[in-house]
């Protein structure tokens, strides 16, 4: 479309003064402008739209048949209607624009999908407290360690950020990122999270801790070999092929409250066909049952998993993910993440 054609719709377009109705001959309309069958033009107005930061949005063109213009109530309604129309479309070119954004980091807030790689099998499932931010503070990640021998390893990641939502989920976020630059340092998981927990204490925006876990993963001829180590957060379970259910023993003390912190590394291995679940307390500490205040336990979750020797880990995780969430049933709970 040429608005230069179109009188007074190059004005509309600029923001400049638009003319008078009366000056804008009807003859000089292009035929883009009148509708098939409209018959012949008797007067024209044309309108700003105005947009965001007072710059126009587009144009509103009027036509009328016959002899008669149109009155001056109908031009104060057409410039009120101009500036509303103007006005929805802007709000609606925002809200397009902030929920693309919003999709966009809502992407890579959430969990990633984990999959196979190289002699390792990967599952992981997340449930966020809300179904309208569908993020929170639960998190996990796997990543490649560099020059692990044979060229194959990774580094698993699960934490749980104190607190609930899209702030919880805005640290999360940045400790995910924190450790992915820290994975060149995985041999040294206490080294990792000293840094951790150093980077978060001096954040200027400082006000929340998080408990974690760290596995190192290194794939072996006979299965694979673990070190685990947990920074104040539940010590993963290892679901050995006969069905027995072990406790990894790693224990410490969590990330962004004190100074320094403690850690106690597992070393462990993994037989085919066996499994090591990382978890966070949104399983354990599950509210229903009965009367719907019992917690769904550590317990329920070892019997669980010991129901899951052989399956593999994507059955694994749906099946503590599903479990836990017909003991809490409908209405607020807290995060839920499981890695297997």
């Amino acid at each position: 479309v040429d608005p230069v054609g179109m009188p007074g719709l190059t004005e509309a377009l600029r923001g400049a003064p638009l003319p008078p109705p009366r000056w804008v001959a009807p003859g000089d309309a292009p035929a883009w402008v009148v509708p098939e069958g409209f018959g012949p033009v008797g007067s024209i107005v044309v309108k700003t739209l105005p947009g965001p930061l007072e710059k126009p949005s587009g144009a509103l063109i009027l036509l009328r048949s016959g002899p008669a213009g149109f009155p001056e109530r109908e031009e104060f309604f057409a410039r009120l209607f101009a500036s509303r129309a103007g006005a929805a479309m802007s709000a609606a070119r925002l809200y397009t624009e902030q929920t693309a954004i919003t999709e966009t980091l809502m992407r890579e807030l959430r969990p990633p999908v984990l999959h196979r790689a190289a002699g390792a099998d990967f599952a992981g499932g997340y449930r966020a407290s809300s179904d309208t931010e569908q993020v929170g503070g639960d998190f996990y990640d796997v990543h490649p360690l560099p020059g692990a021998a044979g060229g194959e390893g990774f580094l698993v990641v699960l934490g749980d950020v104190c607190g609930k939502g899209l702030e919880a989920a805005v640290l999360a976020g940045k400790i995910r990122i924190t450790l992915e630059a820290l994975v060149p340092l995985a041999g040294d998981h206490h080294e990792v999270l000293s840094l951790l927990n150093g980077a978060l204490l001096s954040s200027p925006q400082h006000t929340r801790f998080a408990t974690l876990v760290l596995a190192s993963v290194l794939p072996r001829e006979d299965g694979l070999e673990l070190r685990v180590t947990s920074a104040g957060h539940p010590a993963p379970l290892l679901v050995r092929a006969g069905g027995r259910v072990e406790e990894t023993a790693t224990s410490g003390t969590l990330v962004g409250l004190l100074p320094e912190v403690e850690t106690v590394t597992a070393r462990t291995a993994l037989a085919p066909g066996e499994t090591c679940v990382l978890y966070t307390d949104g399983i354990t500490e599950a509210r229903g049952g009965p009367l719907g205040r019992e917690m769904f336990g550590e317990e329920r979750l070892r019997q669980a998993l010991s129901e899951c020797a052989g399956l593999p880990p994507e059955a694994v995780v749906e099946r503590v993910q599903m479990l836990a969430a017909e003991w809490a049933g409908p209405g607020p709970a807290d995060d839920r993440a499981v890695v297997a």
